[in-house]
C-alpha cells in the first residue's frame, strides 16, 4: 500500500493556491459525521478561515497548514513519509479544512491547519493495521524523534492510520523545542533531519521501542 521516504528539513516554501481541501472521508463502517461547532480544534489551537499552501520539500507535492512551529513540524513528517515510506503524488496529502463536518474530534484538527492526512482514502477512520511491518518501524521513529508533539492516528482509540496531529496546545514549550530542533537541521550542514536518518538502525529502533511502550 506504501513504500519509499522522508528528507532534510529546508524553509517553508509558500505557494500560490486557493483550495482548501477536506481531509474527512467517511469511515469504513460509513458513519456519518457531524458539525464541528467550535472556535478551535480538538486540540486547542484557534480554527483558521485559510491558511498557506506549503512546499514539502523533495515531493513536489503541496499543503496548507497553519504558518509557523505547526507547519514545520508536520512537513517534517510528510517529508519523511517521502523519503523513507513512499513517494508522495497529486493528492496524497491534505492539511488545513474548511469543512467543518467531522466524524471523530480529532478530525476538527484540520480546521486549524494542525493535522494532516497521508492517503486517507487509503487508511480511512476505523481502520487499522495497513501500514507494513517495515513503514510502521519509520512512522514509530518519527513519533520518537518528536517527542510526542505529534500524535498519530493509528494510535487512537478510533484509529486513523493517515492522520498525524499537533498533540500539545499552541505555545506548548515542547511544540517550540521540537520546531527549533527541526530548524536546526534545516540551518545546519545536511547531516541531520529528513532524508538523512536510518529508522532501522539498532539505536533508534531501541529508542522508538521505548517511546511507544512509554505511551501506549
Amino acid at each position: 500500500m506504501a513504500g519509499a521516504a522522508f528528507g532534510a528539513v529546508t524553509a517553508l516554501a509558500t505557494l500560490p493556491g486557493t483550495a482548501h481541501a477536506a481531509p474527512g472521508v467517511p469511515s469504513a463502517d460509513g458513519a456519518r459525521g457531524r458539525a464541528w461547532p467550535g472556535a478551535k480544534s480538538a486540540n486547542g489551537w484557534p480554527v483558521l478561515e485559510a491558511a498557506e499552501l506549503l512546499h514539502i520539500e523533495g515531493s513536489g507535492q503541496s499543503v496548507r497548514l497553519a504558518d509557523g512551529d505547526a507547519a514545520v513540524i508536520l512537513l517534517h513528517v510528510a517529508r519523511r513519509f517521502h523519503y523513507e515510506i513512499d513517494q508522495l503524488r497529486t493528492g496524497d496529502v491534505t492539511g488545513h479544512s474548511t469543512t467543518r463536518e467531522v466524524v471523530e474530534d480529532y478530525e476538527s484538527n484540520y480546521l486549524s491547519g494542525t493535522a494532516l492526512a497521508i492517503r486517507p482514502l487509503a487508511y480511512p477512520v476505523g481502520v487499522k493495521g495497513g501500514l507494513y511491518p517495515n513503514e510502521l518501524v519509520v512512522v514509530r521513529d518519527i513519533l520518537a524523534e518528536l517527542d510526542g508533539v505529534v500524535r498519530w492516528g493509528g494510535d487512537l482509540a478510533t484509529p486513523k492510520e493517515s492522520h498525524f496531529e499537533i498533540a500539545y496546545r499552541p505555545g506548548h514549550p515542547r511544540v517550540k523545542g521540537v520546531a527549533r530542533k527541526i530548524r536546526g537541521w534545516q540551518a545546519g550542514p545536511g547531516s541531520a533531519g529528513a532524508g538523512t536518518v536510518d529508522a532501522f538502525d539498532p539505536k533508534r529502533r531501541s529508542r522508538s521501542q521505548a517511546f511507544a511502550r512509554r505511551v501506549a
